[in-house]
């Protein structure tokens, strides 16, 4: 029986659109220009990063990230950036009596803007917040300790088999594979990703899982 499903948020729960275009403007390239890029990286197995470093060799990433916040250029969140299928989803899987957890590699900020939109969930967290991120082991502690249920009562849910099926499963959890999203399409029949417990296509078939 499952009693709580915990999401990543990228490419899970978020639309990376914004994100990159952002990025883009930030550097006075194109935007097709960066979203090629991050593709490319992403087949290529690399930290999605290195796509701007690859338009700006030598950039201090963290240094520009800080930039862009003080020009009022930083991270934003609004209903646009959630995939349609968000709240309708989360909020069937709270009726059903489930326990929704939502945690994963992203910044405080972001943390503060998935609050910020209602979500119908217990439960949000990022690993900026936790201090500590996927893949790690310590991250799914976390979740666990958010969920308050045990490893086999708990659903993994990502679009990204090396950061999320694969630690979730090492951790004990099930896991459900989202092919949505650059790295959820690309690395669909890839061996970390066969071995989800389930595949899906979307989060309205998470309610099938549950019940």
């Amino acid at each position: 029986m499952i009693r709580a499903v915990a999401l990543d948020v990228g490419e899970t729960l978020v639309r990376d659109d914004r994100y990159w275009a952002s990025w883009a403007d930030w550097l006075g390239a194109p935007r097709h220009t960066v979203a090629a890029l991050v593709g490319a990286v992403v087949a290529q197995g690399r930290d999605n990063a290195d796509a701007l470093r690859l338009i700006r060799p030598g950039i201090d990433i963290e240094a520009e990230y800080a930039a862009r916040e003080a020009a009022g250029l930083g991270e934003q969140l609004t209903q646009s950036d959630l995939y349609s299928d968000v709240r309708p989803a989360l909020g069937a899987l709270q009726e059903h009596g489930v326990r929704v957890v939502i945690a994963g590699n992203q910044t405080v900020k972001v943390g503060e803007l998935l609050r910020g939109l209602d979500l119908p969930a217990d439960f949000i967290a990022t690993s900026g917040e936790w201090g500590v991120a996927k893949p790690a082991g310590e991250f799914f502690d976390r979740v666990l300790d958010a969920t308050g249920t045990p490893p086999y009562e708990t659903l993994y849910v990502g679009d990204h088999p090396a950061n999320d099926v694969g630690p979730a499963r090492a951790a004990g959890l099930l896991t459900a594979h989202l092919r949505r999203g650059p790295w959820g399409h690309l690395w669909a029949d890839s061996p970390e990703a066969a071995e989800a417990d389930w595949r899906i296509d979307g989060l309205h078939q998470l309610l099938n899982i549950v019940s």
